[in-house]
């Protein structure tokens, strides 16, 4: 029998918290921004209490002082919680792994190890999630073009994947996940906008998301 990734391991013993939104272009503070995260999953979690210790799993984003990847260290640090990195495989995106924000970092995953796992215990759902990006990508460069754009660069169909993937897989893997929002106002052509993918599938819960409020 093969033997699982220690990064498998790892996580089944924790609740995954996953965190979707802009990059460095964010130029909101990111300090407000995780305050108002913390409150929305303070309300979450007041109603259903995560039942493990929290992990934070980023994806690979590499730090900025706005964005994402500024948030996801500001409510690690607030929660008091580790984080686990999922990165794209260099055969992928050999850039990937290796400017990843390692901040309280105790795991890696490659993207191949969650596709394998997915493929190994529910591979039509795998299937399903490179459908419908390619389905949404399709959607996107129609509209784009139609508005004389270009079409969205190719690394947009692997950043989606790796996205949708990781929360699938988490929620595979954990029998659970909870997927907070950075912003009530994501962009149609962002690698964010694809969140709908796994709602659409049944894949992942609406329960499972916490939205970031539009009174914001």
């Amino acid at each position: 029998m093969e033997e699982e990734p220690i990064g498998i391991q790892t996580m089944r013993g924790y609740h995954p918290l996953v965190i979707e939104g802009m990059g460095g272009y964010d130029n909101r503070d990111p300090s407000w921004v995780t305050e108002v995260i913390l409150e929305q999953l303070k309300a979450r979690w007041a109603i259903d209490p995560p039942k493990k210790p929290l992990l934070l799993v980023t994806q690979g984003d590499p730090f900025e002082e706005k964005g994402v990847s500024a948030i996801t260290r500001l409510v690690a640090d607030r929660l008091a919680v580790q984080r686990m990195l999922i990165f794209l495989d260099p055969s992928i995106a050999d850039y990937h792994v290796l400017n990843a924000d390692r901040y309280k970092v105790i795991c890696e995953l490659p993207y191949s190890a969650l596709t394998h796992l997915l493929q190994t215990e529910r591979p039509e759902a795998l299937a399903q999630i490179t459908d419908r990006v390619d389905t949404h990508l399709r959607r996107k460069n129609t509209r784009r073009r139609r508005a004389g754009k270009r079409a969205l660069l190719d690394y947009f169909r692997d950043f989606a994947l790796l996205q949708e993937v990781t929360k699938i897989g988490c929620k595979q893997i954990c029998g659970t996940v909870t997927v907070a929002h950075t912003s009530a106002n994501l962009d149609v052509y962002s690698v964010s906008s694809f969140y709908r993918v796994s709602l659409e599938l049944g894949l992942i819960d609406v329960a499972d998301m916490v939205p970031f409020p539009k009174a914001y």
